[in-house]
């Protein structure tokens, strides 16, 4: 516990493979970690169990889980197992169906989340943005209504605003001690309304973030992503964020500094994804403090956040020391 105090409050709010990202990395500094997870996907595996047991969607929280985990990799890998040659099971995880059968043993999501955190050795604390079921609607720009996270995107049509079915849901209380207790909260990367947004929605979540007294930093994405940023500046995703929480609750942004391969850069094209644009000055003009660094590789034909570069440098800055990085290798 001693060692715990001494060690900085670190809060990431999110899901998707961008908080897992960057968990992996986090994990191996001495820092007192603590994930908010999005609870709103209703595909896959985990929206086949949420409509069949009435629970909250397990997926995003598993994959926090294994990026935290300690366990023995044949016991994490076995956790993250996808079932292929099954007609019942074709599709699901094992974690996904061990968090479904702790949640019907206990009758409560949140105390299964906490056991099979124990199961895994997971190092530090995750928590589900809600402890119920929600569903995130999105009103397009042409007043279109669309209800479910996982056909949000398929529109491709611009977002006006996504908002939780109830509205009232509410979060545990865990969760608003860790952020009211953090000396730093990281806000992505991660899909800006399917991941990201949808715990912020949540009002008790909302409220303890703006009376938090830790700095809180946006992780920008590094590239636009089709259906729900095409053609997003990285102060169209903040100004996105203000509109749906309050303007100015940001101190601070993380930008990359690499200039991408054009090779890597036609193939996004052919998905209808682009290099954000990163506009300091409109950055700067919205009250934030602008960060540049080398933090991401390229990873065969993707270019992707480097775990290892993001958390050295939260790490850093966390503790009042964020260093500045040599020229980009590609600049």
């Amino acid at each position: 516990m001693e060692k715990s105090q001494q060690q900085k409050r670190i809060v990431i709010i999110g899901g998707g493979t961008g908080l897992s990202t960057l968990l992996r990395g986090l994990k191996t500094f001495p820092l007192d970690l603590t994930a908010i997870v999005t609870v709103a996907d209703d595909g896959g595996s985990s929206g086949r169990l949420r409509d069949d047991l009435d629970i909250p969607p397990p997926g995003d929280i598993r994959n926090v889980m294994a990026a935290l985990s300690d366990a023995e990799p044949f016991l994490a890998e076995m956790f993250q197992y996808r079932f292929t040659h099954s007609h019942d099971l074709e599709g699901h995880s094992l974690g996904n169906l061990m968090l479904a059968a702790l949640t019907d043993m206990t009758g409560d999501f949140s105390h299964a989340v906490r056991e099979m955190s124990r199961v895994m050795n997971v190092n530090g604390t995750v928590l589900p943005a809600a402890n119920q079921l929600v569903t995130l609607n999105a009103e397009l720009e042409d007043g279109t209504i669309i209800k479910g996270e996982s056909k949000i995107p398929a529109y491709l049509q611009p977002i006006k605003r996504v908002f939780l079915e109830p509205a009232n849901v509410k979060t545990l209380p865990d969760t608003i001690q860790a952020i009211e207790a953090a000396d730093v909260i990281v806000v992505g990367p991660g899909s800006l309304y399917t991941s990201i947004l949808p715990n912020l929605l949540v009002k008790d979540i909302k409220k303890a973030l703006l009376n938090a007294k830790a700095r809180k930093i946006y992780i920008c994405n590094l590239m636009t992503q089709a259906g729900e940023t095409y053609g997003y500046s990285a102060s169209d995703h903040v100004t996105a964020l203000y509109d749906h929480v309050t303007p100015g609750f940001l101190d601070a942004i993380l930008l990359d500094k690499v200039r991408m391969p054009q090779n890597i850069a036609d193939k996004y094209k052919k998905e209808q994804a682009w290099p954000v644009e990163y506009d300091e000055e409109r950055l700067k003009n919205l009250g934030l403090e602008v960060y540049r660094h080398d933090i991401t590789n390229i990873f065969g034909e993707a270019v992707r956040h480097e775990p290892m570069k993001v958390a050295k440098w939260l790490f850093e800055y966390a503790n009042g020391q964020p260093q500045k990085e040599p020229q980009s290798r590609y600049s």
